[in-house]
């Protein structure tokens, strides 16, 4: 399957970054774990269209690398959001779950805007209200793989990066993981409306204008999890 590639690739940069203690690799080891699950799941048959979701794993991953790319070459067009993760994840003191949300919030709340807009707009205009209505399900499918794997995320964090987070597992039982999956359900709603509303208009100029109010509104939610990693509530 060619999008096995994606986590290869993946591997590939956790395993420099690890080399060199560079702590980005927080984020792209759990990013890795929950592609491994989707890849589970599209050989198992979840998905109305698998060959879709494929193509929107992988077009979501090249997202990511992209702005990786540009972040190591010093490019002006890195986006904001991801200038402020990648900085944050070797910023002494930077706690691990800071990290880690950091990278989901930049990889959700902007590149997924795009990219779900990118494999939505070629069949726009010929997308009827069932075949959206079945893209939808297996977006919202996808949160379900996400819901399954947090806990996985959190024993990955615990063991390889925060020992002592799993202190404050146990005291709080599966609030964290409940509170994280419905975190991210409720932005990947919002990130699937704002993706419509991209592919709705052929005005370049409205596009751009609704690219950076995504854009500004995932830096803003940066700087909330920045100053209150653990308030997950208030990003809702």
């Amino acid at each position: 399957m060619a999008e096995r590639s994606v986590s290869e690739r993946m591997q590939r940069q956790i395993e420099q970054w690890k080399a060199t203690g560079d702590r980005r690799a927080i984020f792209l080891s759990c990013y890795q774990l929950m592609t491994d699950n989707m890849l589970a799941a599209l050989t198992a048959g979840a998905f109305h269209d698998p060959a879709w979701v494929g193509r929107l794993l992988h077009h979501f991953a090249d997202y990511y690398f992209l702005a990786l790319d540009d972040y190591d070459r010093g490019h002006p067009a890195t986006p904001a959001v991801w200038q402020i993760a990648h900085d944050a994840a070797n910023t002494p003191g930077t706690w691990t779950l800071q990290s880690l949300l950091l990278g989901v919030n930049a990889h959700i709340n902007y590149d997924l805007v795009l990219a779900l807009a990118d494999v939505l707009g070629p069949e726009w205009p010929t997308l009827s209200a069932e075949t959206l209505a079945l893209r939808h399900a297996d977006h919202c499918q996808i949160n379900t793989i996400i819901a399954a794997s947090v806990n996985m995320v959190q024993d990955q964090l615990t063991a390889e990066w925060t020992p002592g987070l799993g202190l404050l597992d146990k005291a709080l039982g599966p609030l964290d993981e409940t509170l994280t999956a419905r975190l991210i359900a409720h932005w990947r709603e919002t990130v699937w409306q704002d993706a419509q509303h991209y592919v709705e208009t052929d005005d370049l100029d409205e596009r751009e204008r609704l690219r950076l109010e995504v854009a500004a509104a995932a830096t803003a939610r940066a700087a909330s999890l920045l100053n209150s990693p653990y308030r997950l509530d208030e990003l809702l």
